[in-house]
């Protein structure tokens, strides 16, 4: 689910006046700045980050963390499902008791939150261990059937590193289901965001701007046109959005004046910026050009979103300014150096081979068992399901 940028005046936690009457003080000017100052820096972080991730992913050979493809069909479908899922929620907030709600939401991203973290940190923990840890491998292994008819439905592979990390991450999580506080939130919004940025992939430009335009519409006419937005992104207590006190400088760590930032705001924008960056890549020209033109123009758009909400006093639809932002100073750029066709040129999009639907590009040939499959070559890379993927364009093969 998308979320406005919030009225400064108007933060997460100010539903009302407080139980004893009186007024909640002004948020002052240094507290202001340094909440959206604060927002900023924490959405750039998850884009970066992610977006070179990305490239890794998928260059890699880990089936486990296979991106998911959007295709165009997918991206035009996307708005229509966010709105009824917003529009769903928000009449569950008026029909039922909202305490109930969030309990429930609470345990459901409490678990997300916990493996989202999880897989964040593992690349830096992996830093600290020393050379002499005793890092055991471990398989969790379900299947379908017997015999020659067996299927495998998931197969995962991880090690005692990646229980540490797991460990750490259920201390986040129990912090954040006890006190719900701020930072848990953070915490769990940024690797909510990273992990979207990284394992979202859209398939070329065109599907990238089929989603941004439809979430642009979407946006608008949610906050301009009804409260449904601003309503649930309030009664929401879940790591939705990344939320930052505007008055830290009185009240220190137990502020509760905070203005937010939903992580809708974060990935979408994120995943067409690593599409990009993957673009640049794939021209083989060691320039990065396209990704910090749109990683730049993001900044521009956030920026201007702020300053607008700033001026007139109301929460703003941030996909506003961030859509035509993203999409067209890359767009620019591309007219300049003459690459506009190469960058909206269709990509020819192999299938993946059925039995191996996960990163069969990275696969060796097979030789067959005798027993009607091929036989798995070794230090290959293990299917995670069964089920035929979505293709793999062009441009990730490049990537190879």
């Amino acid at each position: 689910m998308d979320s406005a940028l919030s009225d400064p005046h108007n933060g997460s936690a100010e539903t009302g006046s407080p139980a004893n009457g009186t007024t909640r003080p002004p948020s002052t000017p240094e507290g202001i700045a340094l909440a959206y100052g604060s927002l900023l820096l924490m959405a750039l972080l998850p884009i970066f980050f992610g977006a070179l991730r990305s490239v890794r992913c998928a260059r890699g050979k880990n089936a486990s963390d296979m991106p998911e493809t959007i295709t165009s069909r997918d991206a035009a479908r996307f708005p229509i499902i966010a709105s009824c899922t917003l529009l769903g929620l928000y009449l569950f907030f008026k029909i039922f008791s909202q305490e109930y709600i969030n309990l429930l939401l609470s345990m459901y991203f409490f678990v997300l939150g916990i493996l989202a973290l999880s897989h964040t940190i593992s690349p830096f923990m992996n830093k600290f261990f020393p050379a002499n840890f005793p890092n055991r491998q471990y398989q969790l292994l379900f299947t379908q059937g017997s015999g020659e008819n067996k299927e495998e439905i998931i197969n995962y592979e991880f090690d005692t590193k990646d229980l540490v990390c797991l460990g750490l991450s259920s201390i986040v999580g129990v912090w954040y289901l006890l006190r719900k506080h701020w930072i848990a939130n953070n915490l769990f919004g940024l690797a909510f965001s990273l992990n979207g940025v990284e394992l979202l992939h859209l398939n070329n430009v065109s599907t990238g701007c089929i989603l941004l335009g439809g979430l642009f519409i979407y946006d608008v006419f949610w906050v301009f046109g009804t409260n449904v937005m601003v309503t649930v992104a309030k009664s929401f207590e879940a790591p939705i959005k990344l939320v930052f006190p505007q008055d830290l400088l009185e009240k220190g760590l137990e502020a509760d004046n905070f203005a937010m930032l939903g992580l809708g705001d974060i990935v979408i924008p994120g995943i067409f910026i690593a599409l990009l960056l993957r673009f640049d890549i794939s021209l083989k020209k060691n320039t990065h050009t396209y990704f910090y033109t749109s990683f730049a123009a993001y900044i521009f758009g956030l920026g201007l979103t702020i300053c607008i909400m700033h001026v007139f006093k109301h929460a703003q639809p941030a996909l506003l300014y961030l859509v035509p932002a993203c999409i067209g100073f890359p767009v620019l750029v591309a007219l300049a150096k003459g690459e506009v066709t190469e960058m909206f040129r269709t990509q020819r999009c192999s299938q993946f081979a059925q039995h191996y639907p996960l990163m069969a590009l990275d696969l060796p040939r097979t030789q067959p068992t005798g027993t009607g499959e091929p036989a798995r070559a070794a230090g290959g890379p293990q299917p995670l399901c069964s089920r035929p993927s979505a293709p793999r364009c062009r441009w990730e093969s490049k990537l190879q």
